[in-house]
């Protein structure tokens, strides 16, 4: 079992901070709109940090939910999300920033997608 209300808010923290990621980089259209600019490289690291906490609360959810709730949705690449936010941590001036710039545009929508999924099947269960 586990806490559902913690389970809920720490999905909220993660779609909210996705929300954050994808209105600030909403004008970024193509890769050079972060490298070209001072501006773009200070984004491209704000992204950065908030991609590092959503790997993290994705592994906090892992946890709380002692690895059950996510391999149901499998439509999510959730290893891949973790070993992201491991990658920025660990690796930081070896990042490349395409494949920052097609989580952006490629995987965060799909991300946010499912876990309003997630978050309506678990207000509907009984956990």
């Amino acid at each position: 079992m586990c806490d559902k209300r913690l389970v809920l808010s720490e999905i909220g923290q993660i779609i909210e901070t996705i929300d954050v990621v994808l209105r600030r980089t909403r004008d970024i259209r193509i890769l050079n709109d972060f490298l070209l600019s001072e501006s773009g490289m200070i984004l491209l690291d704000s992204v950065c940090m908030k991609l590092i906490a959503i790997g993290e609360s994705v592994k906090k959810l892992d946890r709380l939910t002692n690895k059950d709730l996510l391999r149901n949705y499998s439509t999510v690449d959730w290893k891949g999300v973790m070993a992201m936010r491991d990658i920025i941590v660990h690796h930081y001036f070896e990042i490349d920033a395409e494949i920052v710039f097609q989580t952006i545009h490629d995987d965060l929508p799909l991300l946010r997608e499912v876990l309003f999924q997630v978050k309506g099947d678990m207000e509907l269960s009984r956990m």
